[in-house]
């Protein structure tokens, strides 16, 4: 509703400037702090001043007072230095809101990938691969919203170093056989007994760098290719580890369309293809001498157009080992001659834009989330009824942390030297920052910090070292606290319904604790900050539904018997001053496509959290003003009544496309 209007107010401008002035300008439109300035204004006047030498004041009054009627605006006016401030017709604004969503117009047929989650197989998840979940998943929701046509996909480094450091701790360090190995992957938490695995694997491996180096160069070849016990390990801990990512990130309603195995991409020859493709353009050349003799790689700085320093730049000074994994991130080939992850990652990159002349087979993942269906890349022949994943892309999202920043860029460099700058282009890095946890939460799971650490603002986590939190144990917590107070609160409801209700809690808390931020602010995250019901938390906005629906089933007697509401009564409700807080939470609840649209062209969700937050605290303020149901006047009454269905409405439309449910009772 309020983006409809703004842009055919912004087209209306436009085209009166280009028809007056004969020029062409993008109009800008800002949400002006207070109501009573308007709901949209527009600093154009300011750019035209400079091109047509005149005061921008004087340009303000002449578009004010020339402009034709744009529906669904009932003025313009001039504020300030050469503002041009629109007010919205209230009247036809809440006739608009009654008639429901309006289905996408800007959707398109373009193709988009999203790629997320995309965690190493070798350990149970953990807090930050949820944020970067639940950014792809909320992602993909607001785009399908919009109409868009999305692709989820789940990349499965299941060839990688941190695989083969496992299968290192597995078969050496822990003397397992492959057989022990089957029957350890089918115990319930065996992502947890590899979580403990790759901490002590990582100990080993740093009282014995040597061995260590022998062993890792060993085990990534034979995985690659897929030879030996080391291999057969690497797939039943792969494919059992995938599995239990699966079904904890199911607990967040989160899902995919396609698992991308890494396996395939060697299996199926697609970096054969792309290695040629690189060799063929000169992107990439074999070293011949100095500490990478041997190896192939994608030479960075040879390059003038590339800005080297601020791909690399951080807020901190690089150390020398950050330098090394930044020469790493160039080699493509080592000289052992096995493939980085970079190369891979170019190889799958070129197969999403259609561009390697290859596909993938196709067939289900055997132990999908009960209720879901998952496809995975395999190089056996696809199943008869398989999806045709290989159309092209248009878009590609990449959701990986900000600290993957340098081996995202020498992706898109890999395709933009191949010759594919528009692709280069569409390959979007969504980046995030690191979760951490508050001194408070990291000693509520027991870790035990110095005096110093408990100090820190922050404790920064670590997978290598054992330390952080698995994603299941914070959402065990998490339930089990809502489900405490829930069972206070409710003791009438049944166990069902209380564990129902709990879930529900826990993961509203969760996904919109890690989604009201920007998406590159370091996040310290908190249980007890995540659970209240106060503050700009999930329970919050879900309690505001909550509260709605208590109104309306006290009121549904009297609902049945309010007479139905004049059109013109609702005008006058809402004109004026004295109708300017009605007004608000009207302008509130039909602010949702602008924020869904803020979100995508900034690529940033958090502008859909902030949406719930505040149309939930617009509600209450309006809650606490207004006697909805002893309201005396009946048109009035019928009017409070229709508005709060209207921002319930909206607001569990917000909710959901957070991946919040709205439970009936809180």
């Amino acid at each position: 509703m309020y983006q409809e209007l703004t842009i055919r107010l912004r087209e209306a401008l436009a085209s009166h400037i280009r028809q007056k002035y004969g020029v062409t300008l993008e109009i800008v439109l800002e949400r002006p702090p207070k109501l009573e300035m308007g709901e949209a204004a527009s600093p154009v006047c300011f750019e035209l001043a400079k091109r047509l030498k005149k005061a921008p004041r004087q340009i303000a009054q002449d578009i004010a007072a020339s402009l034709a009627k744009v529906e669904g605006i009932a003025r313009v006016e001039v504020a300030g230095g050469g503002y041009l401030n629109a007010y919205f017709d209230r009247r036809a604004f809440w006739e608009s809101a009654q008639s429901g969503p309006q289905a996408p117009t800007h959707g398109g047929h373009e193709k988009i990938i999203v790629e997320h989650t995309s965690i190493n197989p070798n350990k149970a998840a953990h807090i930050g691969h949820v944020r970067n979940a639940v950014l792809g998943d909320t992602m993909v929701r607001i785009l399908r919203h919009a109409g868009k046509r999305v692709q989820i996909q789940n990349y499965i480094d299941n060839t990688g170093v941190q695989v083969a450091d496992v299968v290192i701790g597995l078969l050496r360090v822990e003397q397992q056989t492959v057989t022990n190995v089957t029957m350890l992957a089918k115990e319930p938490r065996f992502d947890y007994y590899c979580w403990d695995l790759y901490a002590k694997a990582t100990n080993y491996f740093a009282e014995n760098p040597e061995r260590a180096a022998q062993l890792r160069a060993e085990t990534l070849k034979a995985i690659e290719e897929d030879r030996g016990e080391d291999a057969e390990v690497a797939r039943v801990l792969a494919d059992a580890i995938v599995t239990c990512h699966l079904q904890t990130m199911a607990r967040l309603d989160i899902h995919y369309d396609l698992l991308a195995r890494e396996s395939e991409i060697l299996h199926l020859h697609f970096w054969d293809t792309a290695f040629e493709m690189l060799k063929k353009s000169g992107a990439i050349h074999l070293a011949t001498s100095g500490k990478m003799k041997g190896c192939w790689v994608l030479p960075w700085e040879e390059d003038k157009g590339i800005n080297t320093e601020a791909a690399e730049s951080t807020d901190r000074k690089k150390t020398t080992e950050e330098d090394d994994e930044d020469e790493q991130d160039k080699i493509i080939v080592r000289s052992n001659g096995t493939v980085t992850y970079v190369g891979k990652d170019i190889a799958y990159q070129l197969w999403k834009f259609g561009l390697l002349g290859k596909d993938f087979c196709y067939r289900r993942w055997p132990n999908a989330p009960q209720g879901q269906t998952v496809w995975a890349t395999t190089s056996r022949k696809s199943e008869p009824d398989a999806p045709h994943f290989g159309e092209p892309a248009a878009t590609v999202y990449n959701v990986i942390d900000v600290r993957q920043a340098y081996p995202q860029d020498v992706v898109a460099e890999g395709l933009r030297r191949i010759g594919h700058v528009k692709e280069a282009e569409r390959s979007i890095h969504f980046s995030y920052e690191r979760v951490t946890l508050t001194p408070r939460c990291a000693a509520e799971l027991g870790y035990q910090l110095s005096a110093e650490e408990a100090k820190k603002p922050y404790v920064e986590v670590s997978g290598r070292k054992g330390f952080g939190v698995k994603a299941d144990d914070l959402m065990d917590k998490l339930e089990a606290a809502a489900l405490s107070e829930v069972q206070q609160r409710h003791p009438e409801m049944s166990e069902t319904e209380q564990k129902r209700t709990a879930h529900a809690i826990a993961v509203g808390a969760l996904r919109f604790f890690l989604l009201k931020v920007t998406r590159n602010s370091i996040i310290a995250f908190d249980f007890k900050d995540a659970l209240s019901f106060e503050g700009e938390t999930g329970p919050y906005c879900q309690y505001a539904v909550v509260r709605i629906r208590g109104i309306r089933r006290k009121g549904a007697e009297a609902a049945t018997h309010t007479a139905k509401l004049n059109s013109e009564t609702a005008g006058q409700l809402l004109s004026g001053t004295d109708g300017s807080d009605l007004w608000e939470s009207v302008l509130s609840a039909g602010s949702l496509d602008y924020a869904v649209d803020a979100a995508i062209a900034t690529q940033e969700p958090s502008f859909v959290a902030k949406y719930a937050f505040q149309l939930a605290q617009a509600f209450n303020n309006f809650y606490h003003r207004h006697h909805i149901l002893s309201e005396r006047d009946e048109q009035k009454r019928a009017f409070l009544l229709q508005l709060t269905e209207l921002v319930e409405a909206q607001l569990v439309r917000a909710l959901s496309l957070l991946g919040i449910e709205a439970p009936e009772k809180m």
